[in-house]
């Protein structure tokens, strides 16, 4: 199949959204060098990674949506299996059972879920829409909880949360009703006081508590947090320059290369750099749901517009954990920090939207 796909003209690949994205990884490939403390060798891995997710979005354009249909199932009973496989047989890294060892490697399923929840979710839709009815709602919401709960079991709450929201996106586009949609917030509303006292864990309480008042525990739990404010305060309004950021550069920063990439923008490129990136994302993002629209099937719209607005929502949380307005969910900044599963998983999903639609475009000409 791959030697087929790589005969053929790269035609699938939509120009404007592209560019965006090539621009998105230029401004990642500066930050990375600089939040490593310009390590060469983290520079070549990064330029590695993101020639991997290049070519994945390559690959993924080119396979029709009618070849995508045709995998969601497996890949989701597959994902799922996975799942299961760590809750009974995976290693347990930092506290948590993420990881299932295969031998020759070792693999995170969560990630795999991340295309194949709301692949499954679109592939369901599609497969009802003559008959959709609500109880096809319902059933939907079960394809996800599945997933999902193994995912928080891990525990790996920042994980599960985003794939929930990607699961939502496809049954919000779907047409679930605005009065569901209200009764579940409540509903959620109601459940909080139970969800807090039994459902999360002690580091996750805590986290939500440092939110609320990082000093309590600026040497502790409130240490991330505190530090990541005072990089993004720091940057002013032009920055301190590339490669010149202090609390980068002093190693006050934690996580500075991954979760916490977005504060060591904000010190060494300021206002006017954030608002340069955050028009970017805007820009990836509309071109987005621009094509997403145009899909000509209903799998197309719901899996395209799911996976768009999910980067939104990774791009947001991100943002906000760094600059103190969400809990601190280990969650990376989409196509910015340094990470090859995250970049992979993104770019695949951007080959997907651009596949539906220029397979589209080609049909009719």
């Amino acid at each position: 199949m791959i030697p087929r796909i790589l005969s053929r003209p790269v035609s699938h690949l939509d120009g404007p959204l592209l560019g965006l994205l090539v621009m998105l990884l230029l401004t990642s490939t500066a930050v990375v060098f600089s939040a490593t403390g310009e390590s060469s060798e983290r520079l070549i891995s990064h330029l590695s990674n993101i020639g991997v997710a290049l070519m994945a979005m390559l690959l993924v354009s080119h396979i029709p949506p009618q070849r995508l249909m045709q995998f969601a199932l497996p890949v989701y009973i597959v994902g799922v299996l996975l799942l299961l496989g760590v809750t009974l047989f995976g290693i347990v890294v930092n506290g948590s059972r993420r990881w299932l060892e295969l031998g020759i490697t070792r693999i995170q399923p969560s990630e795999l879920m991340r295309l194949a929840a709301p692949m499954m979710l679109a592939w369901y839709f599609h497969y009802k829409q003559a008959t959709l009815r609500g109880r096809d709602f319902i059933v939907a919401a079960l394809l996800l909880a599945l997933p999902v709960g193994f995912i928080a079991k891990q525990p790996d709450l920042g994980t599960s949360l985003l794939i929930t929201a990607s699961g939502f996106y496809v049954l919000f586009l779907g047409g679930l009703s605005w009065k569901i949609i209200a009764g579940a917030a409540v509903a959620a509303g109601s459940a909080l006081p139970l969800v807090w006292n039994y459902l999360m864990h002690d580091y996750q309480r805590q986290r939500v508590l440092t939110l609320i008042d990082p000093a309590s525990d600026p040497l502790g739990a409130g240490y991330h947090i505190i530090q990541a404010t005072i990089a993004v305060g720091s940057g002013g309004v032009a920055g301190k320059g590339w490669l010149a950021g202090t609390q980068t550069h002093l190693d006050f920063l934690p996580e500075r290369s991954t979760d916490f990439i977005f504060a060591v923008f904000s010190e060494e490129f300021g206002l006017i750099g954030n608002l340069f990136l955050l028009l970017l994302y805007a820009a990836i993002i509309w071109r987005g749901l621009w094509l997403a629209a145009g899909a000509p099937s209903l799998f197309g719209r719901l899996l395209s517009g799911a996976i768009v607005l999910t980067f939104f929502t990774y791009a947001f949380v991100n943002m906000g954990m760094v600059s103190g307005i969400l809990p601190v969910v280990g969650v990376p900044l989409p196509l910015v920090s340094y990470g090859g599963t995250s970049m992979l998983t993104v770019m695949a999903g951007f080959g997907i939207v651009m596949g539906v639609a220029t397979h589209k475009m080609l049909v009719k000409t």
